[in-house]
Order: C-alpha cells, then sequence, then structure tokens
C-alpha cells in the first residue's frame, strides 16, 4: 500500500462516519423516544414558536440519515472481509458519494425546515411611529 494523501482522506472520511451518524441518531432517539424538542428546527440558535409540529420531520431526516451512515460503517468492512456487497461498496468512490450526498442532504433538510418553522412576518410591523 502506497502511502497517499487520499489515503489519508479515506480514512478520515470513513472514521468521521461513527460520530456524524451517533449525533443524528441521538437526536432521532431524543425526539421520537424522550420528546425532547430543545434541537429541533433552530435558526440562530432560537427553537420555533411550535417545535413539537416539526419535531416529526426533523426527526425522521436524522434517523434515514444515520441509518444511511450506518449502512455504509457495516457495509464497507463487511465487503472488504468477505467480498459480499450490501450496497455500493465496491469502490471508494461509490461508497464516499453515498455518504458525502447524505452528509449534504441532511444539512439542507435541517436548513429547509428550519427556515419553514420560523416564518418571516410579511408586510409593515405595527404600532411603528410615522415621523
Amino acid at each position: 500500500m502506497v502511502f497517499d494523501v487520499s489515503v489519508i482522506l479515506t480514512w478520515l472520511l470513513f472514521l468521521a462516519l461513527f460520530p456524524i451518524a451517533f449525533v443524528w441518531l441521538r437526536r432521532a432517539w431524543r425526539i421520537f423516544k424522550h420528546g425532547d424538542y430543545s434541537e429541533v428546527a433552530l435558526k440562530k440558535g432560537e427553537p420555533p414558536p411550535n417545535p413539537r409540529k416539526w419535531a416529526k420531520p426533523v426527526g425522521l431526516v436524522n434517523l434515514i440519515a444515520g441509518l444511511v451512515l450506518v449502512w455504509i460503517i457495516v457495509g464497507v468492512p463487511f465487503w472488504i472481509a468477505t467480498g459480499v456487497e450490501l450496497g455500493p461498496f465496491t469502490r471508494y468512490e461509490q461508497w464516499s458519494a453515498v455518504g458525502g450526498s447524505t452528509i449534504w442532504l441532511k444539512i439542507i433538510a435541517d436548513f429547509i425546515i428550519s427556515r419553514q418553522a420560523h416564518p418571516f412576518p410579511l408586510g409593515r410591523k405595527k404600532n411603528q411611529k410615522q415621523g
């Protein structure tokens, strides 16, 4: 095996999947099992007026993204050890594309949900002094 920057990046991406998947699955667990809405649809650190309304979409996004990362975490070593494919794990480009796309889509989905949960008021503000 040749020591190369790409080998370091491959290991870095693969090892980074572990804490990311843990955090996302823990958030889904807190939302669905414990009813903890403290991290639901935050915008500038503030929860929306009704976080319970947005808990289900946020929990599902976290659960699906976390399970996809667990699928990669299990599938890559399983394919290396046995040669049996559990998904797109025959080459680095395949599993890294699934992992990277999952991370980006999760970030984008969280952004969209947080913006929907915090609507901005349209029109003029009431009680403004005319001057």
